[in-house]
């Protein structure tokens, strides 16, 4: 298999790469590609991103390649990244009662928990301030329940442009199982050395 423009491809796996990436790594997703090839591209996408007009460079770290600000802008993005506000984190809790809002909205906290099996109430407190549902008006049954909708912010933190992007229920099944595994959803973040 021939890639038109393998210096691009190269530099998208260093970018994704929540690791340093192996350059044996990139050998095996790229089988068909000479290794002196691969290399030759690396070094050439290394110098490109040496030069004065970039402000991030590709370091060898750990025995792998990834992409990290030049020194010269630390001390500036360090003010920057302190005034930013902290990432999200979901807990498991919260990622279930989100996808049961997503799928079904607009939903009210009696169906959540009739669909969980646990009690929902704190969970909705958390995604309610981290605003990522919203009150969508109440159900027009005995006691009026809240129904409760994603928003906006719903859309920016997973990176959708509307519901119709939301994963089949398989593939957010395999979603909450990879976070059972791992601690928190963690954004991909600048490498600052201390």
């Amino acid at each position: 298999m021939s890639y038109p423009n393998l210096s691009a491809l190269l530099e998208a796996i260093i970018y994704l790469a929540r690791e340093p990436v192996a350059i044996d790594a990139i050998r095996k997703a790229l089988p068909d590609v000479e290794p002196k090839e691969i290399e030759e591209c690396i070094a050439a996408l290394t110098e490109k991103y040496r030069q004065e007009g970039h402000g991030i460079e590709i370091r060898e770290i750990a025995g792998g390649l990834r992409f990290s600000t030049k020194p010269e802008h630390h001390e500036t993005l360090k003010v920057f990244l302190q005034a930013q506000t902290p990432a999200t984190r979901l807990s498991l809790a919260a990622l279930e009662t989100l996808a049961v809002i997503a799928y079904r909205q607009p939903v009210t906290i009696p169906e959540i928990q009739e669909i969980r099996g646990v009690q929902a109430t704190g969970v909705i407190k958390t995604l309610l301030d981290k605003k990522l549902v919203a009150a969508a008006g109440r159900k027009e049954v005995l006691g009026r329940p809240i129904l409760y909708k994603t928003t906006k912010e719903f859309l920016i933190h997973f990176g959708m442009n509307d519901l119709s992007e939301l994963p089949s229920m398989e593939e957010f099944e395999e979603l909450i199982k990879s976070q059972a595994t791992s601690e928190e959803v963690v954004p991909a973040e600048i490498e600052l050395p201390s």
